[in-house]
């Protein structure tokens, strides 16, 4: 008979622990799913490298060009561009210029957003048979701008480096209505005349960083001050890895509009 109520009392702490054992395996399936913690009311928060808290809409967004991808982590409600919309002769002759680059792109209706805006943005998806990740807002001028710069300059450079084209060109930033860091100036953003390009992929699958290459990195630090050199022939403003922390890991480019013709290449 004690033999009985041994067993019996064997079975029971086993199926005890058995519960407990499920029990744990529950919370810890749970905890995988979220950066939450599941003993705690806060929603789980993705804090993941590209992306940050969702800024405010309106109003001037005081955000720091050194992470160029938090502006493009958050996702923009862009509204295709009335049908009676009627646009002035610059920029119906721009567009003929955008077809004649092969840009692929939509119009978009007016952007207006205090200080910010486009009057008439575009957006661009892919330049002949270059993608655009992800597509780029801009005005025409800045579009058509960097399609000839991309074009004539930077798949000709890839071909002597590389023996390759170029699939695909990875920006962090095209429109977005900011300042420039530390100072209360309207960053070019904020018009649509400005375009942060983080990296560069070759046909042949060949992915270049921005970021400034190491010791012995002979072919990549030559394409990259290729890049920058052309540049300045088209951008009135090229920045990039070298200039200054903020600009350590993307070009900055730009079409501001700067007495005597200044251009800064940086």
């Amino acid at each position: 008979m004690a033999g009985i109520f041994r067993a019996a009392s064997v079975a029971v702490r086993q199926m005890r622990r058995a519960r407990m054992i499920a029990g744990g395996l529950a919370i810890a399936a749970i905890s995988a799913c979220t950066t939450g913690s599941v003993l705690s009311l806060e929603p789980a928060v993705d804090v993941g490298s590209q992306t940050s808290a969702v800024p405010n809409y309106a109003g001037m967004q005081r955000l720091v060009p050194s992470n160029p991808y938090m502006t493009a982590a958050y996702p923009r409600m862009d509204e295709p561009m009335a049908p009676t919309e009627q646009m002035p002769a610059s920029e119906v002759e721009c567009r003929r210029d955008l077809k004649r680059l092969g840009v692929v792109y939509t119009d978009l209706a007016p952007i207006r957003e205090g200080q910010c805006g486009i009057d008439y943005p575009v957006k661009i998806s892919a330049i002949g048979g270059i993608g655009m990740k992800p597509a780029a807002t801009l005005t025409c001028d800045m579009a058509a701008t960097f399609a000839g710069w991309a074009r004539n300059e930077l798949v000709p450079s890839a071909r002597w480096r590389y023996f390759s084209g170029v699939r695909t060109i990875r920006q962090g930033s095209s429109y977005s209505c900011r300042r420039i860091a530390g100072e209360g100036t309207l960053s070019e953003h904020g018009k649509g005349n400005a375009l942060d390009v983080m990296s560069i992929e070759l046909s042949n699958g060949k992915e270049i960083d921005v970021r400034k290459p190491g010791l012995f990195a002979f072919r990549t630090r030559g394409f990259l001050n290729t890049v920058r050199a052309d540049g300045c022939q088209y951008f009135t403003t090229v920045l990039g890895p070298g200039y200054n922390y903020d600009h350590r890991n993307h070009f900055h480019f730009d079409i501001k509009n700067r007495k005597n013709g200044y251009r800064a290449c940086r």
